[in-house]
Formats: C-alpha cells, sequence, structure tokens
C-alpha cells in the first residue's frame, strides 16, 4: 500500500538546483523535494510520499490524517532507521530538536 505522510517544513534550502526541506514527522525529520509544492513555506505541513512533497495541507489535516495512520499502525517504519548507506538523510528527534 502506498501512502503519504503529514509533516512539517521546519527548514528550506536548494540542491542541485531543486527546492528540497527538512521535514518532521512526528519524531524524525526528512530530506524531502518541494517542487511539486512551490507555495510551501517553513511551518507548512505537506502530505509526502517518496521523498516528495506532493500536496501542502493544513494544520488540522494532518493531525487528522496522522492520528488516523497511527491507529492503523502505519506509522512504525518512520521510527525505524534505515540501512546504514542512508543514513546520512535521517535523524531521530525528540521533541525539542535534532539528536
Amino acid at each position: 500500500m502506498c501512502l503519504a505522510i503529514p509533516g512539517q517544513v521546519v527548514e528550506m534550502h536548494h540542491e542541485h538546483g531543486m527546492r528540497m526541506a527538512k521535514v518532521q514527522f512526528g519524531g524524525i525529520a526528512k530530506r524531502i523535494c518541494l517542487e511539486y509544492v512551490p507555495q510551501a513555506q517553513i511551518g507548512d505541513y505537506v502530505l509526502v510520499h517518496v521523498g516528495f512533497a506532493l500536496a501542502q495541507i493544513d494544520e488540522a489535516e494532518a493531525k487528522r490524517i496522522y492520528e488516523m495512520l497511527e491507529t492503523m499502525g502505519g506509522l512504525e517504519e518512520l521510527n525505524e532507521a534505515p540501512p546504514p548507506e542512508k543514513q546520512l538523510l535521517w535523524r531521530k528527534v525528540k521533541p525539542g530538536g535534532l539528536t
């Protein structure tokens, strides 16, 4: 099953000419491409699938989707460490900041 996960844009930058961001998903942050949502800004919520933000949503919708996914057990993989070759793109986030 393919799911888009809601996350909040916490940092933005350009990488190889593309708009990129650090997006926080509950307990972790990941590097995400923002090319499909050019209007997204820091603090906005986006729906992310395989590293691409596909749509911008409001905070209430993000919270509703996140809670629904949590009850379905669809968020476990967000807290699993990726394989070593991909760990440069992943950092566990604790409340209050990155670790």
